[in-house]
């Protein structure tokens, strides 16, 4: 006999060839969980604050597919190489003169990392109107956050593991 006052059982949960039901909603990543879903972070310069690094703005004016090959590869975690990244910027560049389509797609991606704000207007629009500034922005703040693009991913995945290897442990339990 069925109580009145109990709630109803939820329908079963199909579970598909994956082994993940289909009403599973997967946990957010563990940056969204801190951040909030919703919370977008300012980017750590701004637009037009070059001249904050005058190496990497000479560089991005005189040879800009070399700091958006450092860019790419850092964003895409190491599965393209800097060479491979910058190569493919210069020959859209020459070909089109439309490289700022390329790269907005990266600053899309390195916002959608670091869950930044879209400011001050959409990636497309920043990197047509001012590709150098942003490309500039990008690397300012790939550096802010720890990174030395001039190694790479992997590279930095490197000197990552040799600073925990380094960090001192603290010992567990009592020894006899």
């Amino acid at each position: 006999m069925m109580n009145a006052s109990a709630p109803p059982e939820p329908p079963p949960t199909a579970v598909p060839a994956t082994g993940v039901p289909v009403n599973h909603r997967a946990p957010p990543p563990p940056a969204a969980s801190k951040l909030g879903l919703r919370s977008h972070v300012p980017w750590s310069t701004g637009l037009c604050d070059c001249c904050n690094d005058i190496s990497i703005c000479c560089l991005t004016c005189w040879c800009p597919c070399i700091t958006f090959g450092r860019i790419a590869e850092i964003v895409d975690r190491g599965s393209t190489s800097c060479g491979v990244s910058a190569a493919l910027y210069w020959m859209i560049c020459c070909v089109s003169g439309c490289s700022c389509l390329y790269s907005c797609f990266y600053r899309s991606k390195l916002r959608g990392q670091y869950f930044l704000e879209e400011k001050p207007c959409t990636d497309c629009c920043v990197h047509c109107c001012c590709e150098t500034c942003a490309l500039c922005q990008e690397y300012r703040h790939l550096q802010d956050q720890g990174l030395d693009l001039s190694i790479g991913w992997h590279g930095n995945s490197e000197r990552q593991k040799r600073k925990a290897a380094m960090a001192p442990s603290i010992e567990e339990g009592m020894k006899r």
